[in-house]
């Protein structure tokens, strides 16, 4: 599954990044890469973002970058 089909309050972790090199790039700067842990905080009404924290960090993503970052859904452990 993809980061874009989490629901607000579910968790995941990162299991590949297909974006194009440009994208990868930002998104690991970031700290969007393998293994990390996110969760989902909202999605707009209009589900053209998404708001996820990495760690310490709140981050905004439009829909189609989160379609590029594949994941696996975990329970939450906040």
């Amino acid at each position: 599954m993809n980061l874009s089909e989490l629901q607000k309050g579910e968790c995941g972790i990162i299991t590949k990044v297909t974006a194009t090199q440009v994208l990868k790039s930002r998104l690991n700067s970031f700290g969007i890469t393998k293994g990390a842990t996110i969760y989902v905080i909202e999605q707009t009404m209009s589900k053209n973002t998404i708001e996820i924290r990495l760690h310490s960090t709140k981050i905004a993503l439009r829909i189609n970058e989160a379609k590029t970052i594949e994941i696996e859904r975990t329970p939450c452990k906040i």
